[in-house]
């Protein structure tokens, strides 16, 4: 009882050490470059293109150059004096995507099936490797001759002569029923 529980004690004094010792090396190497990475704030509305959500929480654009400023000015006008072109740059102020392109086939089926396959002739390496390398030989009863040799063996004892293995043999003629 008391050696496990040194085990233990021992256990996690080793796991605070490495875990103190790996924080202050990350601070240390963090601190030293001062690329210290921002973490997004989860809190703020955030901009994605998903089909389920099709209303994004904020637009795809939050800073505007002057153009668009005066093009975000003549879109509280009438839409009839904008120019396709216009419409589609302020779709494109607004969105990413559109639904087409959303649903765009991106082709990662080949990666899928292509690893899927991969790793299926992987296995069936491994099995070949096993096959000739841990495996033992087969054993001489399965050679051809040798069960050649047993069933010989079997019809001369007659076994299970009534319905059996020797009732299918024809003793006279020396072939099988």
């Amino acid at each position: 009882m008391l050696h496990l529980t040194a085990r233990r004690v021992g256990g996690l004094l080793s796991r605070r050490g490495v875990a103190a010792f790996s924080a202050s090396s990350v601070k240390m190497a963090s601190h030293g470059h001062g690329d210290v990475t921002e973490q997004a704030d989860m809190s703020v509305p955030m901009y994605w293109d998903r089909l389920d959500t099709p209303l994004p929480d904020k637009p795809y654009q939050d800073t505007l150059s002057d153009a668009d400023k005066s093009l975000k000015q003549k879109e509280k006008g009438s839409w009839n004096n904008l120019s396709k072109e216009e419409k589609l740059a302020l779709y494109r102020m607004m969105f990413k995507e559109s639904f087409a392109e959303m649903k765009k086939p991106t082709g990662e089926w080949k990666t899928v099936v292509g690893g899927i396959f991969f790793f299926i002739g992987f296995t069936g390496l491994v099995v070949l490797w096993q096959r000739y390398y841990v495996y033992p030989p087969h054993p001489r009863t399965l050679d051809d001759e040798w069960q050649a040799k047993q069933v010989q063996r079997m019809l001369d004892m007659r076994v299970n002569p009534v319905e059996g293995f020797s009732a299918k043999w024809d003793y006279e003629k020396g072939q099988w029923k």
